[in-house]
């Protein structure tokens, strides 16, 4: 396996070094990160099983190339987020299992080179737009701490609580975007989560006084209660967001420094506020609205870029951080013909494909040919790499310990540049892919997802023959079974899935299945 790596890393540089060669310009960056969303709900992946309209991202596919076999590093969203910016499993930091917390700390570390802090370094302006949910130094004192998260049933905000909210909320947030590698931020930290602000740079977009009300909580709308701006309500949120993005993109239309812009949208996720003009437009209930919503605001940065003259030179990358919830309503969809994991069995926070393998779509003119499809195994992972190829610049072997560039891919090569990879579910249990093979260390889903043989600890799939993964061959296959237990413990220890010196977790990883 290491010489396989070996190899690839050698042709990867020689194919990177080529593509650069004949490029005048360093490409500008758009990299879209829908939340949620499934990979069965974009058309032109589940044509025969998929009825929401997606034509602004079926349109980016037509033009560039669409990857069939690519996987994020979480069937939920903040590990996902940490592994796409800084090309490194997210189970190499503290975040073992989950999300990051209410009012949580920075995941990324200050020192951490980042897809953001890498173009910075390569001349790039750089721009994050939505949504972080990877925490920041919120400066609470901990003996107020409890104001921030209480859930009256009154809604009333005592005089003193204001007053600290006040205090807290005039102060900069230190440890966001702007911390690694962004040289803007405009976006909302976590949608359905407080505060209920836009939050800019490192400062709030005004100061929350009020708790949001309950009539906004619960029903796949928000769901924590916190500070609010007054008047705060959730449908201007998904606008914002792109109509920041199609304004940043216009300012550059005349600008020779290159850009990245990092959009990591707030939708499909909940909350479902879907605006009055996407209300009813797909026949199946607000989730598919919403769906279709949230193409509409791809098509509105894809036209911006048009606009501003700039898709020549711009590469685009969709994505998104994991599949489809299972709890918007999967089983009425379903009822109604659309199936928003495709032929993949599972959904968000699962092991099992549904909650991993996601869309994920790269237009780059005169670079990529146009309705291309690759189906070679990919990971967000390989993001930072990528990158670090086209701008030719060496990642140290601390970085993007998990990162392989896509760029032969890219070009129209059709050999693995990677192996293997991982992706875990809610609960930390990680998949490991060794070609066709999947392991998943634990019995089920390891997430949300119900059914699976409950009478074998462990599972084995062969993805070739078994996409669905319907038959277990753990008890079947033995010495495969044994092989990718044993290549899982060395892609833990090693600190890294790539070719290089070993490097530390930051933390001991915790085993699946638990070593007694």
């Amino acid at each position: 396996m290491r010489n396989i790596l070996i190899r690839t890393l050698l042709i990867t540089t020689v194919v990177c070094s080529a593509v650069v060669a004949t490029s005048a310009e360093l490409p500008n960056v758009v990299l879209i990160y829908a939340d949620d969303l499934g990979y069965g709900d974009v058309q032109c992946y589940n044509p025969d099983r998929g009825k929401i309209a997606t034509p602004n991202i079926d349109r980016l596919a037509s033009q560039g190339m669409k990857f069939t076999d690519a996987h994020s590093s979480s069937g939920v969203c903040s590990p996902s987020r940490y592994t796409i910016l800084t090309g490194r499993y997210h189970w190499r930091s503290r975040l073992q299992s989950g999300i990051v917390g209410l009012w949580g700390a920075p995941l990324i570390t200050s020192d951490r080179v980042t897809i953001g802090s890498l173009a910075k370094q390569n001349g790039y302006d750089t721009v994050a737009v939505g949504k972080w949910h990877l925490g920041w130094n919120w400066d609470i004192p901990r003996e107020q701490a409890t104001s921030f998260k209480a859930r009256p049933k009154t809604g009333i905000v005592s005089r003193e609580t204001r007053s600290v909210w006040k205090e807290v909320f005039s102060r900069p947030i230190k440890g966001g975007p702007t911390a690694v590698g962004f040289d803007q931020y405009f976006g909302t930290d976590v949608p359905n989560w407080p505060p209920y602000c836009f939050i800019e740079n490192e400062r709030t977009v005004g100061i929350p006084t009020v708790y949001l009300p309950q009539r906004l909580l619960g029903n796949n709308q928000a769901s924590q209660q916190g500070p609010a701006l007054e008047g705060w309500t959730l449908e201007p949120i998904l606008p914002a967001l792109g109509n920041r993005a199609e304004k940043y993109i216009q300012s550059r239309s005349d600008s020779e420094k290159p850009f990245l812009m990092y959009m990591p949208l707030t939708s499909p996720h909940t909350p479902l506020s879907v605006n009055k003009a996407w209300i009813g437009k797909s026949g199946l209930g607000l989730y598919a609205d919403f769906v279709i919503e949230t193409d509409a605001i791809v098509g509105q940065v894809l036209d911006a870029i048009d606009t501003a003259g700039l898709a020549a030179n711009t590469l685009v990358l969709f994505t998104s951080d994991n599949g489809c919830a299972p709890y918007i309503g999967v089983s009425d969809l379903e009822k109604q013909g659309h199936y928003p994991s495709g032929p993949l069995r599972g959904y968000k926070a699962d092991a099992w494909e549904g909650g991993h393998r996601v869309p994920f779509i790269v237009r780059w003119p005169g670079k990529v040919k146009p309705s291309s499809e690759c189906g070679q195994l990919v990971h967000q992972a390989d993001v930072l790499a990528t990158l670090a190829a086209i701008f030719e610049t060496p990642l140290a072997v601390n970085q993007g310990e998990d990162s392989f560039s896509l760029v032969p891919l890219l070009q129209g090569q059709n050999t693995p540049i990677r192996t293997t990879s991982v992706s875990c579910s809610v609960r930390g249990i990680p998949s490991l892919r060794d070609g066709q093979w999947k392991y998943i260390a634990a019995p089920g889903s390891g997430g949300w997802g119900k059914g699976g043989d409950q009478t074998q600890s462990l599972q084995l799939y062969d993805l070739a023959n078994d996409l669905e993964e319907r038959v277990n061959l753990a008890a079947e296959r033995p010495g495969q079974l044994k092989r990718m237990v044993e290549l899982l413990g060395k892609v833990i220890s090693n600190g890294r899935s790539t070719p290089g010196p070993r490097q530390p977790n930051d933390v001991p990883v915790r085993r699946h299945p638990a070593k007694r």
